[in-house]
Formats: structure tokens, C-alpha cells, sequence
């Protein structure tokens, strides 16, 4: 499983991290994206709702193993996850689309006991793909309050479909129990690590000048971001 090659590293320092990853939580208010994240950095539930006033963000270290394609595992990375957490209201639409360009990778949201919040992840996707680094970018489909199975309004056939759709995987989540959580955010930093992977391991096309030169290279080792 990807969680077993994923693991809190506590004891780097400030600076201390092979690669710094941004990924962004995105929804309608109130599917449950800022517990979510709570729920994956300090392993809390917080039962309380609080809409979440434009942007915000929550942090963890990890240790990150990659593997190859035929399964063998490579090197071990420390990462510095910033978790990016967006209102969901339409009035903050602006200011969150403006944080959509500088993520890597996008957990899309909505809430099982709400057939609404799915039927808008397709609005959610169309801005992603309008705005995000490219119109492919790394994504994973979360219904999330997997827990309150009495109220279900969207089935899991449904969800199927729609990620299915788009290429993307799914994953049906509960913040209150921390059902599935940890997969689905190590799920997309593991898309995100493999894009990268890629980005690193691409010829370098020779300069006009006859020399050779791209971002990935001048960038410091341990900063390096990769927007494909």
C-alpha cells in the first residue's frame, strides 16, 4: 500500500526537506475540507463547523519512498507538505483561483450527504482546468462524511463514474473516523512525486546558444517544483 512507503519525519528542522509540495483542498462550503486536513496533520476531528474565510493552510513532514514501475523500491525523500485549504463560497471565488496555478496537486472534495456538492464538482473541474498548471493537472476525487451512512444522498456508483470520467481516483473519506484519509492525500502525492519524477528524468532541450539550460536545473536540489 502507499501508505507503507509514507511516514511522519518529526524531526527535520526548519530548511531540512529534499522537496517542498503544495496541494490544495477545493469544494463547496461545508464538505468538509478544512477537517479533512486537520484530520491528516494532527489526527483530530474537530465536530464543529467553521467556514474558512478565503484561504488557509495546514503543514507535515513526511518521509516519502519512490518506487519503480515494476514495484522496486528507489530513494527516500523528506517532504514538507503545505496543505492549502479554500473557501468554498462563491465570493471568495477569486481569491482561491488565484492559489490554483502554484498547487501541484488537488484534493477535490464534495459531500456524500449532499447530492449538490457532487453535481458542482464539474464546475469545480472546469475551474481547475482553466486555471491549474495545466488542463491535466493531478488530482483525487474525495466524497468525504463517508460515516453518516443514513444520510447518503450520492452512491458510490455514481462517484465511480464521474472519476472514471476524468481519469482521476476516488476515494470515499470520514474525517470524523479517518477513514481513508491518509490514502487518498498520500495517493496524490504520490501523482504529484511520479510528475515530477518525470519532469526530472526528461531531456533538456539545447539552448539557442548552443548550451542547455531549464528551471529544474538553476533551481536549488532541494527546491525544486515541476508544473508540467
Amino acid at each position: 500500500m502507499l501508505v507503507d512507503r509514507l511516514s511522519t519525519f518529526s524531526t527535520m528542522t526548519d530548511g531540512d526537506y529534499d522537496y517542498l509540495i503544495k496541494l490544495l483542498a477545493l469544494g463547496d462550503s461545508g464538505v468538509g475540507k478544512t477537517t479533512l486536513l486537520y484530520r491528516y496533520t494532527d489526527n483530530k476531528f474537530n465536530p464543529k463547523f467553521i467556514a474558512t474565510v478565503g484561504i488557509d493552510f495546514r503543514e507535515k513532514r513526511v518521509s516519502y519512498t519512490s518506487t519503480s514501475p515494476n514495484g522496486t523500491t528507489g530513494k527516500t525523500f523528506k517532504v514538507h507538505l503545505q496543505l492549502w485549504d479554500t473557501a468554498g463560497q462563491e465570493r471568495f471565488r477569486s481569491l482561491t483561483t488565484a492559489f490554483f496555478r502554484d498547487a501541484m496537486g488537488f484534493l477535490l472534495m464534495f459531500d456524500l450527504t449532499s447530492q449538490q456538492s457532487f453535481m458542482n464538482v464539474r464546475n469545480w473541474m472546469s475551474q481547475l482546468q482553466a486555471n491549474a498548471y495545466c488542463e491535466s493537472p493531478d488530482i483525487v476525487l474525495i466524497g468525504n462524511k463517508a460515516d453518516l451512512a443514513d444520510l447518503r444522498e450520492v452512491q458510490e456508483k455514481q462517484a465511480k463514474e464521474l472519476s472514471e470520467k476524468y481519469g482521476v481516483p476516488y476515494f470515499e473519506t470520514s474525517a470524523a473516523t479517518g477513514s481513508e484519509v491518509e490514502n487518498a492525500v498520500v495517493t496524490l502525492l504520490d501523482l504529484v512525486m511520479k510528475r515530477m519524477e518525470q519532469c526530472v528524468d526528461r531531456p533538456v532541450p539545447e539552448a539557442s546558444n548552443g548550451g542547455s539550460s531549464s528551471q529544474l536545473e538553476v533551481a536549488a536540489p532541494a527546491r525544486r517544483k515541476c508544473a508540467c
